[in-house]
């Protein structure tokens, strides 16, 4: 049995290091994005993905494997500006926007650990079409509870929808490269 821990690791360290690039690149532009954006941007990530599983072929070179990525980096985005708000200019150093990065993806570390417990790890018997699948659940979620001002009767909040998609992203990131492994 692979070492899931060892391999959440892994994935999250090629996130960051996207997310670090980026950063050098753009700095953190994204600090004005407002949520219904983020949710947004994550929509046409999930939607592509689905869209090529669906096809079995794609026209744009970029691979699966990025969207993925894209989705747990602007999932964490996403967290970060719960936590802090919307701007209209960007107000954080990258040491701090990579300090907050660290610490979201601690948190949905720990998550996914206490839900494997539970689970049984029966994310490794799903596949791949699932969690995309289940990541545009979450973000119908996510749009709903946005147009209800972000109130929920017995349901999760926002947050703990970005959480699951973190790891339903990681999830996904690490059977892919399980399979390349083959």
């Amino acid at each position: 049995m692979a070492d899931t821990s060892q391999q959440y690791d892994e994935v999250t360290a090629q996130c960051r290091e996207l997310f670090f690039k980026k950063m050098k690149d753009y700095g953190p532009a994204w600090r004005i994005l407002r949520l219904p954006s983020l949710t947004d941007q994550i929509f046409i990530k999930a939607q592509r993905i689905r869209s090529i599983e669906n096809k079995g072929t794609q026209l744009v070179a970029d691979n699966i494997e990025g969207e993925f990525i894209g989705i747990f980096n602007y999932s964490v985005i996403a967290l970060i500006q719960l936590e802090l708000g919307v701007v209209e200019q960007p107000d954080i150093s990258n040491k701090k926007a990579l300090e907050y990065f660290g610490q979201y993806c601690r948190e949905a570390k720990e998550l996914m650990e206490r839900k494997n417990h539970d689970y049984g790890e029966a994310w490794r018997e799903m596949r791949i079409s699932s969690f995309t699948d289940l990541i545009l659940q979450k973000l119908l979620r996510i749009k709903q509870i946005e147009n209800n001002s972000g109130k929920t009767l017995v349901s999760e909040g926002i947050d703990a929808n970005y959480f699951d998609m973190i790891n339903y992203s990681v999830f996904a990131l690490i059977k892919i490269n399980e399979k390349e492994k083959v």
